[in-house]
């Protein structure tokens, strides 16, 4: 028998439907014996009470929206394992949705309308599934003021800034300034940098700390050692060859990715420069493919998961009425591997 509702049981029962709630909910005391018929109903019956009508009487569903711009960028799956590991120790549930944004536009993020669309339904159709509040994940870390409206529902943003809400980021100017402390460590003075996009957040920050590190140990400041790539392979290339090309080359780089990495390391070996005798490298993001290459490259690891981890934790305090002091933003840290190696003077 399908559709078994309260009142078919009270019928069964011989109660009245108010009872059977009373027994449901146990919100009120019933007699053990009512309370005994009321059961063996339930059971005889194979009742299995509607989640979404008992969480809409307390108004919550204990159910989050989690929007992916893309799932298959590699910053999004261990974020979204962090979010589930909270999840798991909570009792919350995921819905989640992926925009497929790298497929649909690419890097295209300067056109706000273009993408505010496919956000502005995966919104909506969350909404309308009576989450209690979303968790929105970037595909590369920038401003997302403005992008959606949650209708008065909590929303924590993560791999993204926001002026207005809550947003859960890793210190990339912390990051970029240990890669040049470890660089310095082990003797390179002369570090080049080659950056992101210049429009990025991330490139900015880990600018900065490429900066702190060069006055706090009182570098010698070359501006033809800081090379602005665009995340791509083929500008470490190029960029690496031009900065090999100086009269006085850097023994040392810092490229802000690791897809640019690989290109040092394939125009270091065009040019006969061996990685790290005559040249350290490091990347960024710990990608897999890293820890895969000859030399395989040390790197500094974004952390992702407690990146995840943190946003659920915020949003369930919104959620709850409560404020959400975060404590330090999560660091990035050092994989040390093959591609740094001790200047030799």
């Amino acid at each position: 028998m399908s559709n078994i509702g309260i009142k078919d049981i009270a019928a069964r029962a011989n109660v009245s439907t108010a009872t059977v709630s009373y027994v449901l909910n146990g919100t009120r005391n019933v007699s053990p014996k009512t309370r005994e018929r009321v059961l063996a109903v339930i059971e005889e019956l194979n009742y299995k009470p509607n989640d979404i009508a008992k969480s809409l009487k307390r108004r919550r569903t204990d159910t989050i929206g989690v929007i992916a711009e893309d799932v298959t960028v590699f910053n999004t799956p261990e974020i979204i394992d962090g979010i589930n590991d909270y999840g798991d120790r909570h009792d919350l549930h995921i819905l989640l949705t992926n925009l497929r944004l790298d497929k649909r536009i690419g890097r295209d993020f300067t056109n706000l309308d273009k993408y505010r669309r496919y956000a502005a339904s995966a919104v909506s159709e969350l909404l309308s599934k009576q989450v209690d509040g979303i968790i929105y994940i970037g595909v590369h870390t920038r401003d997302l003021t403005g992008l959606i409206d949650t209708e008065g529902k909590p929303i924590v943003y993560t791999y993204g800034y926001t002026q207005v809400d809550m947003a859960i980021q890793y210190n990339d100017e912390q990051a970029s300034y240990e890669a040049m402390s470890y660089l310095i460590e082990k003797g390179h003075r002369k570090i080049a940098i080659i950056s992101g996009l210049m429009d990025s957040i991330p490139s900015r920050l880990r600018l900065n700390g490429y900066y702190k590190a060069v006055t706090e140990y009182e570098l010698p400041f070359d501006p033809q050692y800081i090379k602005m790539g665009d995340w791509e392979r083929e500008s470490g290339y190029g960029l690496t060859k031009e900065l090999l090309q100086l009269p006085e080359p850097p023994s040392a780089i810092l490229a802000m990715n690791d897809v640019m990495a690989v290109g040092v390391l394939q125009a270091a070996k065009e040019s006969g420069v061996q990685i790290p005798a005559d040249l350290s490298v490091i990347g960024f993001d710990n990608r897999e493919f890293s820890d895969y290459l000859s030399p395989r490259i040390t790197t500094m690891d974004i952390p992702l998961h407690e990146m995840g981890y943190k946003a659920m934790e915020a949003l369930h305090c919104l959620m709850q009425g409560k404020p959400y002091k975060p404590a330090e933003m999560p660091v990035c840290r050092l994989i040390e591997r093959d591609s740094v190696g001790l200047l030799r003077n």
